[in-house]
């Protein structure tokens, strides 16, 4: 339910608790907030409130970038203003229902333009511009772990150990055995609104998938980094740390964050991806939509895998994509269209790991497809038969997040679409967290040359 600010102000003056948490997604979609009292919270609520910008000034180890030009030491680090959304109301279930509220920098002069929540509002608006209502939702792949950030500290941060072993894929006995923190997911996270339509054990030691509700795009991106935050929250509970990244070990699956979506009429009654007519039940407009994604999707890719990590996910039969290429019901591909009905028909774009952050991603996807929509590109690229890893005639994506990243900075594409100033600062995180990368040294060369070399 939506609520104005005045609704709001009434339900937290009633409210039995004094506090109230407020938080923002910084630029890797890390949930960044804090607890403030309900008479600051009310004043607030119409006026906004302040938030150190370093929040856009640090990488995700709170490192502060050396040349960012949105903030950094030149600027001092000052509060920039955020405006809180009323309409993100929501009471977190195992913290005795404290209310809880998203907010953004669309107030913030310098922060505005690389808000990812404001960026994909933006892209909300024009799509609403050209007539559609996108619906949107998210799947995540998550890695389950006998841990706690101390027992984990004290083994220098490796080798963690899963809270179940074995390839148990939509097992029953393995939910069964840890009942309690599987049934916590599905029961407070729908009460926290997100609302979880399905949950089960993937392929993999202590490895599950959820599936978060459809709903409008915005929605759907508040309840992907809400989902994620919350599952962890949840799980330290019960001493267990679940991971988000794309793929923590090389003998085992990788984590996506895959993305379903289409595309409405402008009073979200009629699913404009789908045609009774045509044979395989996908629009012409789908169509358009796909060719723009597959356009694009060379040239966006650090939006989709933001990590020096994301692209050990892309592996030849790892269920991850590796190739620019599509098919119908087909998960060995970068985009799978569903056309089973005029409910159900989508596109789901399999490209992300659960590591993207999923305002940037969810705006990706949106903003490539109504690329190809608006500049009505054709579906070119041959539907893939079978097996796509198989195949030798795709174009592959980039191998490394430098590679990917040096596309994303030669192409004017990114820009045209994200804007300018949102696209160069993306890029200068981007290149940031290579270099951090780069100047690291691993265990690999450790065991590789101490003694031989």
């Amino acid at each position: 339910m939506k609520y104005t600010k005045d609704e709001i102000a009434g339900l937290i003056e009633s409210h039995p608790s004094n506090h109230i948490k407020v938080a923002v997604t910084d630029i890797d979609g890390v949930l960044r907030g804090k607890l403030i009292s309900k008479k600051i919270f009310l004043k607030a609520l119409h006026s906004g409130t302040g938030f150190c910008n370093v929040i856009f000034g640090w990488d995700v180890n709170d490192n502060v970038y050396e040349d960012s030009k949105v903030t950094g030491w030149h600027t001092g680090f000052p509060d920039s203003k955020v405006t809180i959304d009323p309409g993100t109301f929501r009471a977190i279930p195992w913290e005795n229902d404290t209310p809880f509220f998203l907010a953004d920098f669309n107030q913030s002069k310098e922060l505005s333009g690389v808000c990812p929540r404001s960026l994909l509002k933006k892209v909300e608006k024009e799509c609403h511009s050209m007539g559609y209502r996108p619906f949107f939702s998210s799947e995540y792949e998550w890695y389950n772990f006998s841990e706690t950030p101390q027992s984990l500290s004290e083994k220098g941060g490796v080798n963690p150990t899963p809270f179940t072993p074995g390839m148990f894929g939509y097992s029953m006995l393995r939910a069964s055995q840890q009942n309690d923190y599987f049934n916590a997911l599905a029961e407070e996270l729908s009460l926290f609104h997100v609302p979880v339509e399905g949950i089960h054990t993937e392929t993999g030691d202590g490895v599950y998938e959820a599936c978060i509700e459809y709903t409008t795009v915005l929605e759907a991106a508040d309840r992907s980094v809400l989902f994620k935050n919350g599952v962890k929250e949840i799980a330290s509970r019960f001493d267990i740390m679940p991971s988000f990244m794309a793929k923590w070990n090389n003998h085992l699956p990788g984590s996506g964050g895959h993305i379903h979506q289409s595309l409405w009429d402008e009073d979200g009654s009629k699913n404009l991806f789908y045609d009774e007519e045509r044979k395989e039940k996908y629009s012409e407009l789908m169509e358009h939509y796909i060719a723009g994604q597959l356009h694009c999707l060379p040239y966006i890719l650090p939006l989709y895998a933001p990590t020096v990590n994301s692209y050990k996910r892309f592996v030849s039969g790892s269920w991850a994509s590796t190739s620019v290429s599509w098919a119908v019901d087909n998960r060995t591909t970068a985009l799978r269209v569903i056309a089973s009905g005029p409910e159900a028909a989508r596109l789901e774009t399999r490209v992300p790991g659960a590591d993207a952050n999923p305002y940037l991603a969810i705006a990706a996807a949106l903003a490539s497809g109504l690329y190809g929509i608006k500049n009505r590109l054709t579906l070119n690229t041959p539907q893939t038969e079978g097996n796509e890893y198989s195949r030798d005639t795709s174009e592959q994506l980039p191998a490394t997040l430098k590679d990917a990243t040096e596309k994303m900075k030669a192409s004017d594409l990114p820009a045209e679409l994200f804007g300018k100033a949102f696209t160069e600062h993306f890029i200068y995180t981007r290149e940031w967290e290579w270099k951090q990368f780069s100047q690291a040294v691993t265990d690999w060369e450790l065991k590789r040359y101490f003694e031989i070399i």
